[in-house]
C-alpha cells in the first residue's frame, strides 16, 4: 500500500498550489485522509483532514481560510491559496486504515490516527 503525494513546487508568496494524494494497493475512499507538513528543524504538524464521508473537514488555525481539503473519487486534494513563506515545508498525505469510522473532532489532528503515510512533496514559498 502506498500513498503518493504530488503537486509541490516553488512559488512566491500569495500564489496558489494544489497538492494531490493518490493511493495504490488499496482504496481509501471511505477512510479519513489528512495532510501534514514538516518544516526543517520542526516537528510534523497537522494541516487538514477530511472525514471518511467527505462531509466534515478540519484545519489547523494557521491555514484556515486559505487551504481547502477535498476528496474526489479515490484522490484527496489540498488547495493552497494565499501561500505564505511560513507554509514552506514537506507536505505529507496520510490515511486511516479503518473505514467508515468517525472520531472526536480533535482526534483528526492527531498523527496517531493515521496508519499510512506518503513520501512527501516539497512546497517552497519565497517572498
Amino acid at each position: 500500500v502506498q500513498l503518493q503525494a504530488s503537486g509541490g513546487g516553488q512559488v512566491q508568496a500569495g500564489d496558489s498550489l494544489r497538492l494531490a494524494c493518490a493511493a495504490s494497493g488499496r482504496s481509501f475512499s471511505n477512510n479519513v485522509m489528512g495532510w501534514f507538513r514538516q518544516a526543517p528543524g520542526k516537528e510534523r504538524e497537522f494541516v487538514a483532514a477530511v472525514s471518511w464521508s467527505g462531509g466534515s473537514t478540519f484545519y489547523a488555525d494557521s491555514v484556515k481560510g486559505r487551504f481547502t481539503i477535498s476528496r474526489v473519487n479515490a484522490k484527496v486534494y489540498l488547495q493552497m491559496n494565499s501561500l505564505k513563506v511560513e507554509d514552506t515545508a514537506v507536505y505529507y498525505c496520510a490515511a486511516d486504515e479503518r473505514s467508515r469510522t468517525r472520531y472526536l473532532d480533535n482526534y483528526y489532528k492527531s498523527r496517531s490516527l493515521y496508519n499510512y503515510w506518503g513520501q512527501g512533496t516539497q512546497v517552497t514559498v519565497s517572498s
